[in-house]
């Protein structure tokens, strides 16, 4: 049996991406959504999901790379001179492991997107962290910790078979993607045993870390009949329009074509004809290993 949780991440990063989610959902594919509640366009990506109670909301947690959700005055030690929480991904996961001060900020902040999820009132299907950071073990303790009082009962497993790169490692840069694969493996194993013994629900394997902003219409349909027997989940970065917060976000990344890939007909017809059964991250059963 082979199942498929389809993904949008950055729910609530600009209108554009909301769109997207909003038209991705009503007219394709997609069943399930990343939301970052301290990006823009939050409150209107909440509305959207309220209108859409088949779309199921997960969080999105950003500890890097993105504006946090408290004062940075409240968080100085996470913060760069943009008033971000710092895009030093290195030396930030350096100092969540070492520094007590630094953590207690980290808490802080953690927790305070828990709560706002939690304010909009919406179901949490899951949480997965921005850039993947819930690998860093400091902040997958903190997830799980604090997680526990808002309902958390899914993670995000970022593992990404590479059975689904062979085909593409002759393009520009697929030599460093796979690099970078077998460079995560044994932190992608370690968050695996943790997520077992948390008693969690997880996916097994995943599509769209290597082809992050390339997930167009032909790759995902190469992508289909690779998928390995059990749950994976594919995610996309889709936005109905381009716009000039998405091109500073992600230059090159291909926004519109992921919108595109997430409607296409040919999609759910490749699903159908493989017997792949799209699913959500709280249709899956609870681990029984905790």
């Amino acid at each position: 049996m082979r199942a498929l949780i389809i993904t949008a991440d950055d729910f609530g990063f600009s209108p554009a991406v909301n769109e997207a989610v909003e038209e991705a959902h009503r007219r394709g594919v997609l069943g399930t959504a990343s939301l970052m509640v301290g990006a823009p366009a939050t409150r209107d990506a909440v509305a959207r999901a309220v209108r859409l109670p088949g779309l199921k909301v997960g969080l999105h947690i950003v500890v890097a790379g993105a504006p946090p959700v408290l004062s940075p005055s409240e968080i100085p030690a996470l913060i760069d001179p943009e008033g971000k929480l710092s895009s030093r991904l290195f030396r930030a996961g350096v100092n969540f492991y070492f520094r007590p001060a630094v953590r207690a900020q980290l808490t802080r902040e953690i927790r305070a997107q828990f709560e706002l999820f939690r304010g909009y009132g919406l179901a949490l299907d899951h949480v997965n962290c921005h850039k993947h950071l819930h690998l860093h073990p400091t902040v997958f303790a903190l997830i799980t910790e604090i997680g526990a009082a808002y309902g958390l009962k899914a993670v995000r497993l970022p593992y990404e078979p590479l059975s689904g790169a062979a085909p593409d490692l002759l393009r520009k840069g697929g030599a460093g993607q796979l690099a970078a694969s077998l460079f995560l493996l044994p932190w992608t194993g370690l968050l695996k045993r943790k997520i077992r013994a948390a008693g969690l629900r997880a996916n097994d394997f995943i599509f769209g870390m290597r082809d992050s902003g390339r997930m167009e219409s032909a790759r995902v349909l190469r992508l289909l009949p690779r998928l390995p027997a059990g749950v994976t989940e594919m995610y996309f970065h889709p936005a109905a329009r381009s716009c000039p917060e998405l091109t500073a976000e992600a230059p090159g990344a291909r926004h519109e074509a992921e919108f595109a890939a997430l409607t296409d007909p040919a999609f759910p017809a490749a699903l159908a004809e493989l017997g792949i059964r799209r699913v959500s991250f709280s249709d899956l059963p609870l681990n029984i290993h905790a």
